[in-house]
């Protein structure tokens, strides 16, 4: 693995968590707050949250995209990244979902409808970034 992979999935990795704290911390908390399931207890308030585990999912969330990307896909624009991402964060979001949703009780089905398209918004800017950090330098 390269250096521009790696700083690629760190780049995605930062906007990866950036974004997660701006839609499920303050535009969409109450939202999915609002639309849990019957489970109770499953939530963590922010002082509680385990932190090393949170950054390391939002990195790996990177380095999926920037392997993905460069190893098969060829992915170096931001164009292309967002359109790759949208995709890839949808349908991940909806397999997870519609697996949640059909095993537990942490949330209701209009949560499982709503997330997987967060996903991909989420997914889409992020895998833009990491798609522009692949190419960066690519071009005169």
């Amino acid at each position: 693995m390269n250096t521009k992979v790696l700083l690629a999935a760190l780049a995605g990795g930062v906007t990866s968590f950036l974004l997660g704290w701006v839609f499920y911390g303050i535009l969409l908390g109450d939202f999915f707050a609002a639309n849990v399931g019957s489970a109770t207890g499953v939530m963590k308030d922010e002082a509680s949250m385990g932190w090393i585990p949170l950054i390391v999912g939002n990195l790996a969330t990177g380095l999926l995209f920037a392997m993905i990307y460069n190893r098969w896909a060829g992915i170096t624009t931001f164009r292309t990244g967002a359109i790759g991402g949208a995709w890839v964060g949808f349908l991940i979001g909806l397999s997870y979902d519609m697996v949640a949703l059909g095993t537990t009780n942490i949330m209701n089905s209009t949560a499982a409808l709503v997330d997987p398209l967060v996903w991909a918004v989420m997914s889409a800017i992020t895998g833009g970034v990491v798609g522009w950090a692949l190419g960066y330098g690519n071009r005169a």
